[in-house]
């Protein structure tokens, strides 16, 4: 049973409410090093962004997001805990403690950030809801949808972008909502639904996955929203949003000052001022984080600079760096000075 979309607002707005009050009293960064690991909610499930290889490690974007932060805090970017989310559960499980952090293909928003107790410190994926179809449906355009039946997942920014989208569009919509991404690719795989909306990254890494069946499939052109994907934090534990922020920012940086994870320790003795407080040889950046002086060499070492994390993760999928390429080159990725 479809439950009417304003009984979802409403729901979404009292959680919000509940978990707004309810302020984080723990310092997470001790938590971490308490425990020796960082806990880290993924879907798990999506190439490119979370899924494990065949040796049953965790790869892409997102898991390598956690790695940055765990090798700031702990030095080592091995040191992380997934933990699975789903799009209904993943922020109850931030705001209860059960996960440190959140990146998980999770659209920053105004609601989420205003009435759930949380904060978005980076933006790892400038992105957008699309759809998909298959070939043989004969359908080129999403404008051509009226009357189709669309899967779909509840609780996300997708749903809602879905139906604003067929109603300024008079276009007449059946959704199919199921909550598990794989039983809602299953479904749409299977013909239960004539398309398929997500994240477009998401579902190009959902056509990537089909391997010799992926040209069954069409990616259609209208991208109908702003879905900037980032990491996800307790609001209130401003220390540790901090460190999550600029983890991600040393990525950058280090890809502007063409710093990789092989060449890293060769910049150590660079008389550059920028490059010195980089690599923590000058500036006490380290220290105003509460950071080790080297925290940002760290972050190399583990994962690379951000264009060797999008290189390994999403090229792959025949995605197009586009915007989410540096300021430099025309996109939106833009660290502020580390100093």
């Amino acid at each position: 049973m479809i439950r009417p979309l304003a009984a979802l607002l409403g729901a979404f707005a009292t959680l919000g409410v509940a978990a707004a009050q309810a302020q984080p009293a723990a310092d997470t960064v001790a938590a971490i090093r308490a425990r020796g690991e960082l806990v880290c909610g993924v879907t798990g499930v999506t190439a490119g962004f979370s899924l494990p290889d065949s040796q049953g490690v965790m790869r892409g974007l997102d898991a390598d997001g956690c790695r940055q932060v765990a090798a700031a805090i702990l030095g080592d970017g091995n040191k992380v805990r997934f933990v699975l989310t789903t799009s209904q559960n993943r922020f109850p499980a931030l705001q209860s403690g059960e996960v440190d952090m959140l990146v998980r293909n999770t659209t920053w928003t105004l609601g989420r950030e205003a009435a759930l107790g949380l904060e978005f410190a980076s933006i790892n994926f400038y992105d957008g809801t699309g759809f998909m179809v298959k070939k043989s449906l004969g359908v080129t355009s999403a404008k051509q949808l009226d009357g189709a039946s669309v899967c779909v997942q509840p609780g996300s920014t997708t749903e809602l972008n879905l139906t604003d989208y067929f109603r300024t569009n008079k276009l007449r919509l059946n959704p199919l909502v199921i909550e598990s991404l794989e039983e809602l690719r299953a479904a749409f795989i299977a013909g239960r639904c004539d398309a398929f909306t997500t994240d477009a990254s998401s579902l190009a890494a959902f056509r990537f996955s089909q391997g010799a069946n992926a040209d069954q499939y069409l990616l259609l052109p209208e991208i109908i929203s702003k879905e900037p994907l980032g990491a996800a934090v307790r609001k209130g534990d401003w220390r540790f949003f901090d460190i999550v922020r600029w983890a991600h920012f040393a990525g950058l940086t280090a890809e502007e000052m063409g710093i990789t994870q092989a060449n890293v320790m060769s910049f150590a003795d660079n008389q550059n001022p920028d490059v010195q407080r980089f690599m923590g040889r000058s500036g006490d950046l380290g220290k105003m984080l509460g950071l080790s002086p080297d925290w940002a060499v760290n972050v190399i070492k583990a994962v690379g600079n951000f264009g060797e994390m999008w290189e390994r993760s999403i090229t792959p999928l025949g995605v197009q760096r586009g915007i989410n390429n540096l300021w430099t080159k025309g996109g939106l990725q833009y660290a502020p000075p580390m100093r």
